[in-house]
Parts: C-alpha cells; structure tokens; sequence
C-alpha cells in the first residue's frame, strides 16, 4: 500500500521530517511511501516552475491522492499557517472532493517553525482543515508515546512538530525525529487496518 508524504520545504527541516515519517511509514509491513512536493508559487505572474524538480522528489498530482491509502502532509509554519504552495495546490484538488477520493482514508500532518511558540498547532490546524473537506480520518499524536510528554523543543498532539531556530538550520531533536518515526508508523498501521 502507498502513503503518500507530500510536502512543502523552504530551508529543509521539513523536507528532513518527511524523509523520517516515510521510514516511519515503512517499518510497516506491505506499506511503502510515496514522497512527493510541490512548486514554488510566484509573485511574477510569467514565473514557471520545471515540469520536473531540479532536486528532490517529483511533483504531486491528482493521481498521487486517488491512488493512495492515506496521507501525511508538511508545511512550514508562516505565521500560524501553511505556506502558500501546498495551499495552492490543495485549491486544485476539487477533481478529487468530487470523487470522494480521499473520503475515509486516514491522515496525519507535520511542520517545522522558527521559535517553540511559532504556532505549530495553528498551521497543522490549518492543514487540517481542507483535508476534513475531503472527508479523511485525521490522525494525531496520542500521549502514550513518550517522548511528546518528555519533548522540550517539538512535538504536539495534533501531529509531528520541529523548531528549526530562527535562521532555520535547528537539527531535529531525538524526541522530535522520535514522533516523526512514530507518526509514520501509526498512519500507515491506520491505513493497513482501513483496508482489512
């Protein structure tokens, strides 16, 4: 079964925390992840991204949502939402809302900000959102996992969370790279269950 990653990174932290929920995903048996991004949107009106990335996993299609059995979705927190490409690209997702396409399947969300109180909950709130639209089972953190009440940088009930520090370069903390993993695990055993 393929879980689909997609996310959105500007300075890598979460691009680094997709990497981790994918293995998460993949220390499942029969689930593998599917990575994939999106394109920079533009102020320019005549700016084009390539067809293809310079760099990193493919770009999201519509395809990707139809064919796969959950979801985890990042973003890097701007001022206590999602940035605007994976807005962007969920706005053209009506195709698959028509389709109930991603009606029932499970999914979970993650971000990275610049400072603890970077509104982390607030931006995977935002992710949320358009994802209960669609009809999926969303999916947290519960506290049996340890080190979200051990964590003293990121981590939250809502999904995974990182603190990358104000110039971005943060590493990701044991406890932070620990519910990443476990988050990974837990959506794709939810996806495993959903299809039995």
């Amino acid at each position: 079964m393929d879980i689909l990653v997609l996310f959105y990174s500007r300075d890598g932290a979460v691009a680094e925390m997709a990497q981790l929920i994918a293995q998460g995903i993949e220390s499942i048996d029969s689930c593998q992840a599917r990575i994939r991004t999106v394109p920079s949107v533009s102020a320019i009106c005549e700016a084009t991204a390539d067809e293809i990335p310079e760099q990193g996993p493919p770009y999201v299609e519509l395809k990707d949502l139809q064919e796969c059995g959950g979801l985890a979705m990042g973003s890097p927190g701007y001022f206590g939402n999602m940035a605007s490409p994976l807005k962007y690209f969920l706005e053209t997702t009506t195709p698959a809302w028509l389709a109930g396409q991603l009606s029932g399947k499970p999914a979970a969300v993650f971000t990275s900000t610049g400072t603890q109180h970077g509104g982390q909950e607030s931006t995977l709130l935002s992710m949320m959102v358009p994802l209960l639209h669609h009809g999926m089972i969303l999916l947290g953190l519960p506290y049996s996992n340890s080190a979200l009440n051990e964590t003293c940088t990121g981590g939250t009930p809502y999904g995974a969370s990182h603190v990358a520090g104000v110039d971005g370069k943060g590493k990701i903390s044991t406890d932070e790279k620990t519910l990443c993993l476990e988050l990974g695990k837990r959506l794709a055993q939810t996806a495993i269950n959903q299809a039995n």
